[in-house]
């Protein structure tokens, strides 16, 4: 599977050619910038761009990138900005930051969450995919919040079984554009991948059930921040189903955001944040709970929109 980068254009690429510009943002050679252009891989601000074509600051690169040769392992690195909310023998639960990703997966080159656990010397469940031992759910690198991660091998099996049965409590807070009508509804279609880009996942026939529970909790002129609940755990579940309203997530140019609201708010991601996580504690079935409060970029986006009334 090949990865898809979204990322803003710094003000000390503005006027600089756009292989160029990928050579110093991403690390790849102007060759290999200058194909992924030919190949149609390089849209800036939603639109294909040429490799001589000129950058712009504050516009947004989204980049296709191809899957590495080697297999993805496992590199025990920090993690600035990960937080531990929780640990005991058997589960540890962790406030992720955005350009995380949970695993690492092919064409992924950027921080994990089981890596940076390997680095502060957590030691988690064997089971699973080499790459991905003691993960039981995942967020996108885009997306902040609070995730679980098994630490023992009875833990992964128990955590597995509940989000598999749908017994998990998994609350989203997303920032969409525009106003969902009504205002509290159930989003129920199908998702698989997008029939033309593999990097990317869309509401088709004959996909995956899926189903989103929403409610809006507070409106704005220009978008409209909705308290999400997961029935099912697609990926992309949220920004696809929200797309497929025409409601994306503020940010999310991937599924189609308007670039310029994004730039306005100071947001060069997806607006999605994992709220709220809760379930059976695998060792006494207790139910717990655990939060995550909005980091810096996502609340400061709210701030400006409040400020318009």
């Amino acid at each position: 599977m090949r990865d898809s980068r979204t990322l803003p254009v710094p003000d000390g690429l503005d006027g600089m050619r756009v292989d160029a510009g990928l050579s110093k943002l991403l690390g790849l050679s102007r060759t290999a910038a200058a194909t992924l252009t030919e190949a149609g891989d390089v849209l800036v601000d939603g639109r294909p761009a040429g490799k001589s074509d000129r950058l712009v600051a504050g516009s947004w690169l989204e980049v296709l990138l191809p899957a590495p040769e080697r297999p993805a392992v496992v590199v025990a690195v920090p993690v600035e900005g990960m937080v531990v909310l929780h640990e005991d023998d058997d589960i540890v639960v962790v406030d992720k930051p955005v350009g995380v990703a949970v695993h690492p997966s092919p064409g992924w080159t950027g921080p994990t969450v089981v890596g940076g656990l390997a680095a502060a010397g957590v030691r988690i469940a064997t089971s699973g995919a080499a790459e991905r031992q003691g993960v039981v759910h995942r967020l996108d690198a885009g997306t902040t919040g609070v995730m679980v991660v098994a630490k023992s091998e009875h833990a992964y099996s128990v955590l597995k079984r509940a989000f598999k049965e749908r017994t998990v409590n998994k609350c989203y807070h997303a920032l969409v554009q525009g106003h969902p009508d009504p205002t509290r509804g159930t989003i129920d279609a199908p998702i698989d991948r997008h029939p033309k880009h593999d990097y990317k996942f869309a509401v088709v026939a004959g996909g995956k059930p899926s189903v989103t529970h929403y409610e809006v909790t507070e409106a704005f002129r220009s978008a409209s921040l909705v308290d999400v609940r997961l029935e099912t755990g697609r990926t992309h579940q949220i920004r696809v189903h929200f797309a497929a309203l025409r409601h994306p997530c503020v940010g999310d140019l991937t599924y189609g955001a308007d670039p310029v609201l994004a730039r306005r708010l100071g947001v060069s991601r997806q607006w999605l944040h994992a709220r709220m996580l809760g379930f059976a504690h695998p060792a006494d079935g207790r139910w717990v709970e655990f939060a995550s409060e909005y980091p810096h970029d996502l609340q400061h986006a709210l701030d400006l929109l409040r400020q318009e009334y």
